[in-house]
């Protein structure tokens, strides 16, 4: 996808307006990854040969075909494209004589991509020549994904994120470009969650991403957590740096520093303060778009306090805050808890969690969390005051701190809760636009006057809207509506206007709701009169009728579980467990070890057969109904007693 737009230029002539070509360079096809980069750049010489057997266009066009067709065996794709008279794997060992051949083969149409899940090879119309079926700038008629989200949630993923042009890739693994249609829905999100911290009087700036690492040296715990992740800086240019440096995984190390400098007196508490960054982390582990990457978009906020109670009830105001990020925001149910000894973040005295749910894979994923980190930093970087109770004045007190993040995770999890086979699925409250207006009925009898009235309604819709806050579109391309249509939906646009001349007659204009299964039955009417107040009350009940069913489908796989031989069972059908447990570290490590090793031979919901970990010890009390006081494990270490339940689960 990178070499198409690359190599196509999109710049229109005043006179034609045609789209123009220029030859793709094949050694720009390392430097972006398409090839790997083990493959050195071609040499002069070899370029020239190319261009002299015209391959650049043919190839460029085969790579083309492929990007925007995806078919299901690129192999068989290739081998089709040269004629069917050779392999992928024998292209690639054939010698430097037999190029031509090839050549020739591919100068011919591509006659054949592989057949959609469930469908059958068109034959082409007579006198046409037969073409591979690509979305041509946009979605194949019918919209959809050809991935179904049921058979491939990963899949699915990959490609709804794509072709609702959410990101692209980048040469650099584990990393992808955010394109203006994700990053506005972080603005939404950072927007919102800016002001609520705001309002508890926090205040944002900015610390440099460079950690010196004897800064990371200083707790010990903190280091050896990220030490596998930490990407370090050792030289610029040709030389060695003296000190080595670390990119920024997260700043509490960085920033306590200068906190040290500016503590003196109790009066300089507290301290507030958040920064809008990102952060890398240099995963090992499989990376997958916004859930996991090796750099990513952020809030991290620091505080210091005084006193211990100040401290713990910032905790709370901010985990409630996530949680209405998701809920308010999202439409996504979260629980919100406090982890386990086992999952507490390195340096902290505890860790509070928002944990939401993919029905769809069976597995729970972390939202945001915000940790207490009591007194441990403050002793390490000396953040101390005077204690105003000692009257000698010689006493010194160390300052209670708070760190919490919420990052671009937040996107993924929304993609994956409510995205379907058409798409993505945007609730209003973080929708670039929360509706689009596709002007309809114009026939090509239509005449300039009725071409003028209907623009001028359409106008003075989105006029009146945009005046009421709504954010809207105007759809006025050159393009069927139909085809509009199949695009909104792909991007998740929460709801669809329609106004055609018959509509204008009668007074009326048509909603559609993205949510609605059948596209019949989700439309509603819609009169001239209230086109504000209409648009409006449908959105809120968008938003209400997402949250709800998400809800719905999360509570359907919450069990609560008080023996260990309903554990596995309950847990396989893609469930999170509400258990006794009791909170020992060795015994959950147990926990997890047998509950992966019962999975090995039986059939798991989301097909990962991975052991539970401990999700979080749930706040509210419906999540604690009739808790037995034995821990559910059987050959549990620690002996201790079960006071709340902790929810259990398969987790990303």
């Amino acid at each position: 996808e990178a070499v198409r737009k690359g190599r196509r230029l999109a710049s229109s002539s005043s006179s034609s307006g045609k789209e123009h070509k220029t030859a793709m360079d094949l050694s720009h096809l390392v430097s972006v990854g398409l090839f790997p980069a083990k493959r050195a750049p071609l040499k002069e010489s070899e370029q020239a040969y190319f261009q002299k057997h015209g391959l650049e266009d043919l190839l460029g066009d085969l790579v083309d075909k492929l990007a925007k067709s995806q078919p299901a065996d690129p192999k068989k794709f290739l081998a089709e494209a040269l004629g069917g008279k050779v392999s992928l794997e024998s292209a690639a060992a054939a010698s430097s004589s037999a190029p031509a051949a090839a050549v020739a083969a591919a100068a011919a149409p591509v006659t054949a991509a592989a057949p959609q899940a469930g469908g059958k090879k068109e034959k082409a119309p007579k006198g046409k020549k037969e073409e591979t079926a690509v979305a041509k700038g946009g979605p194949n008629k019918g919209g959809g994904v050809d991935i179904k989200k049921a058979d491939d949630v990963p899949g699915w993923y990959e490609q709804v994120i794509m072709k609702a042009e959410l990101i692209e890739q980048y040469p650099v693994k584990g990393c992808f470009i955010l394109r203006p249609w994700a990053y506005r829905i972080w603005e939404l999100v950072q927007g919102w969650f800016d002001k609520e911290i705001k309002l508890l009087g926090v205040e944002n700036c900015y610390f440099p991403m460079f950690i010196p690492k004897v800064y990371m040296e200083k707790e010990s715990d903190h280091l050896s957590d990220f030490a596998p992740e930490l990407a370090m800086v050792t030289k610029f240019g040709n030389s060695d740096l003296e000190e080595p440096v670390a990119i920024r995984p997260t700043s509490e190390t960085a920033m306590y520093a200068a906190y040290s400098n500016w503590v003196q007196s109790h009066r300089d508490l507290p301290i507030k303060l958040n920064q809008w960054c990102s952060v890398v982390r240099w995963e090992v582990k499989q990376t997958t778009p916004f859930l996991r990457t090796r750099e990513f978009l952020w809030q991290e906020g620091h505080s210091a306090f005084a006193d211990k109670p100040s401290a713990e009830k910032e905790v709370m105001d901010i985990l409630e805050l996530y949680a209405l990020v998701y809920e308010h925001l999202l439409a996504v149910p979260v629980v919100r808890g406090t982890k386990t000894k086992a999952e507490t973040f390195p340096g902290a005295d505890y860790t509070t969690t928002v944990e939401a749910f993919i029905p769809a894979t069976g597995r729970a994923i972390q939202g945001a969390t915000s940790h207490h980190l009591g007194q441990n930093f403050s002793k390490m970087f000396e953040i101390q005051f005077q204690d105003p109770n000692d009257p000698t004045g010689k006493k010194k007190e160390h300052a209670y701190q708070n760190s919490w993040g919420l990052t671009q995770r937040t996107i993924g999890v929304m993609v994956m809760v409510h995205g379907d086979d058409k798409g993505i699925v945007l609730p209003p409250m973080v929708a670039c636009h929360q509706a689009v207006l596709v002007p309809v009925g114009l026939s090509a009898k239509a005449t300039a006057e009725d071409k003028e009235k209907l623009k001028n309604k359409c106008k003075e819709y989105v006029d009146k809207l945009t005046e009421a806050g709504v954010r809207i579109k105007l759809d006025d391309r050159d393009q069927t509506p139909g085809w509009k249509f199949n695009y909104w939906e792909m991007k998740g646009v929460p709801m669809r206007i329609e106004v055609g001349l018959k509509d204008i007659e009668k007074g009326e204009f048509v909603m559609a709701k993205r949510t609605a299964p059948d596209p019949k039955t989700g439309k509603v009417i819609g009169k001239d009169a209230s086109v504000v107040d209409d648009v409006q009350q449908q959105l809120v009940a968008i938003q209400k009728e997402m949250y709800e069913k998400a809800l719905a489908d999360r509570d359907a796989r919450l069990a609560s579980v008080d023996e260990w031989k309903d554990f596995s069972p309950e847990l396989n059908q893609g469930k999170m467990v509400l258990i006794p447990f009791c909170g020992d570290t060795a015994c959950e490590e147990m926990i997890k070890d047998k509950s992966k090793e019962e999975a090995a031979d039986v059939e798991v919901a989301g097909g990962l057969k991975m052991g539970a970990k401990s999700l979080c010890v749930p706040h509210e009390d419906k999540y604690n109904q009739k808790c037995p006081g034995k821990c559910i494990n059987p050959d549990c270490p620690s002996g201790k007693a079960v006071t709340r339940r902790t929810l259990f689960g398969r987790s990303y």
